[in-house]
């Protein structure tokens, strides 16, 4: 059985420095055995992504930035835990898509994220999940995803 962070070496992801906390809060929370994720954007080495599905950006877009989130969560998850084994369930993502009122695919870009977890961690990356649209999010991103794990300590 392979680990997460050699399933992340053969699907080619590097994960990035952690994002920094941009306003008063902090990038996680371990409270007893889960291990709780702040918002992390779509970004990637290059910046932020930014767009509204339906208007500037269209499903694959969408999908990548969400999968570009779910790199960002594990590189939170990596910080907090030193090893990505720790993580022994992904319990519940929470998504937020910048759309057009008229996009409807909602659930389909946070797939991009969903899909990742379960490359990484297989069975025990399926989860809850709640997938909402926004008219705009923070700094103009794309997507937003939170995220609950439970850990082994």
């Amino acid at each position: 059985m392979s680990t997460p962070e050699a399933r992340l070496i053969n699907l080619g992801i590097t994960l990035p420095e952690p994002m920094k906390a941009v306003a008063n809060y902090v990038p996680f929370v371990i409270s007893g055995q889960h291990l709780f994720v702040s918002g992390q954007v779509s970004s990637t080495p290059d910046g932020l992504v930014t767009g509204r599905l339906g208007e500037t950006m269209d499903l694959p877009a969408g999908q990548e930035a969400a999968r570009r989130c779910g790199i960002n969560l594990l590189a939170q998850c990596k910080a907090a835990l030193g090893d990505l084994s720790k993580v022994t369930r992904v319990v519940k993502l929470g998504g937020f898509v910048n759309s057009h009122p008229l996009f409807i695919d909602i659930p389909q870009v946070i797939n991009g994220c969903s899909d990742l977890m379960v490359d990484v961690f297989g069975d025990a990356g399926r989860h809850a999940r709640s997938a909402v649209a926004c008219p705009t999010l923070p700094l103009g991103v794309a997507v937003e995803i939170d995220g609950i794990f439970e850990i082994t300590n």
